[in-house]
Parts: C-alpha cells; sequence; structure tokens
C-alpha cells in the first residue's frame, strides 16, 4: 500500500468516537501506517469509558511505545512483576492541576508492565510503537490479572478505577 499524507481532524475523531460506542470492546483503532508489517506503527486509538486492557508489556521482541492524549482522559498504570502499582499517572488533553498529573503524554521504555483506565467518556490516543504487528508476539501478558474476555474484567478495571477517584 502506498504511503500518503493524513490528517487528524475533529470530524475523524468524532466518526472514530461513534463507531467505538457501538464496538463490542468499546474500542477503535484507526491506523496511519499502510500495513501490519511495517516497520512504524502510527495511528489512534479511540476508547471509551469502561473498555478493559489486560497489563501486558512489550518485551520480546522488545518495543517501546509512546501514547499522546488528544482528547479526554486516561489514567496510565505501570506495575512491578507481581501486579504491586509502581506508577499511577493521570493524562489528559487539557491541562489539570491535580495530584498524579502526568502531562498530556507518555513515553513507556519496552519490557515495563502497563495498562490504562479511561477515566472520561471518550479518550483518542496517538499511538506510536516500532512494528511489524505480529499478533503471537505483540504483547506478553500478565497472569496475576484477568485477560480481556475472561470472569474478573469488571471488577479488576473497577478497582483500578478507584486509584484514580480521588483525584476527580
Amino acid at each position: 500500500m502506498e504511503e500518503k499524507v493524513q490528517t487528524i481532524h475533529p470530524s475523524l475523531m468524532r466518526d472514530l468516537a461513534s463507531r467505538a460506542k457501538e464496538s463490542a470492546r468499546g474500542r477503535v483503532n484507526h491506523n496511519f501506517h499502510p500495513s501490519m508489517e511495517s516497520n512504524l506503527h502510527r495511528f489512534l486509538n479511540v476508547m471509551c469509558r469502561g473498555t478493559y486492557f489486560t497489563p501486558h508489556r512489550h518485551a520480546r521482541p522488545p518495543k517501546a511505545e509512546a501514547f499522546l492524549v488528544l482528547e479526554g482522559e486516561v489514567g496510565f498504570l505501570i506495575f512491578d512483576d507481581e501486579g504491586k502499582v509502581l506508577q499511577r499517572l493521570r493524562l489528559s488533553a487539557q491541562p489539570v492541576e491535580r495530584p498524579h498529573y502526568a502531562g498530556m503524554g507518555i513515553d513507556i521504555p519496552a519490557g515495563f508492565w502497563h495498562t490504562l483506565v479511561v477515566l472520561s467518556d471518550v479518550a483518542v490516543c496517538y499511538e506510536v510503537k516500532p512494528g511489524p504487528y505480529e499478533v503471537s508476539v505483540d504483547k506478553e501478558f500478565v497472569d496475576w490479572a484477568p485477560h480481556e474476555g475472561t470472569p474478573g474484567t469488571q471488577a479488576a478495571l473497577a478497582g483500578w478505577e478507584r486509584l484514580f477517584e480521588t483525584e476527580a
């Protein structure tokens, strides 16, 4: 597929938000890279409150990733190997004066266990990470938290959301 210049426009974000609300997973990606084999993946991740991300890391092969919040607010959690929260960071498209406010984005080195919690009705993040994308090796999932689509995800998500409630 040939590369082309693309723009990130409010109408694109509105369309993706509508699609995310209709999605069974409560989220949708919009890729700017031409293929899964591309050496750099750039995409919008549009997520609704209540979507669940299994904590994971990108260690084999090692891949760093970066998130920039364009709309809404997310809570970002970094864990140790046993599931203890090492960092909780609030990321917002609008600067806020709250505890744990980390800014508008985050850059995560390869190998850090992490997940995110959508704190607004909808959040739009611009993400960048190395390709290619191979589903079997892209993420290593933890064994101390439920995996997406299994029992316990809503309880885990509610616990993570509570970590950010005192800051609202």
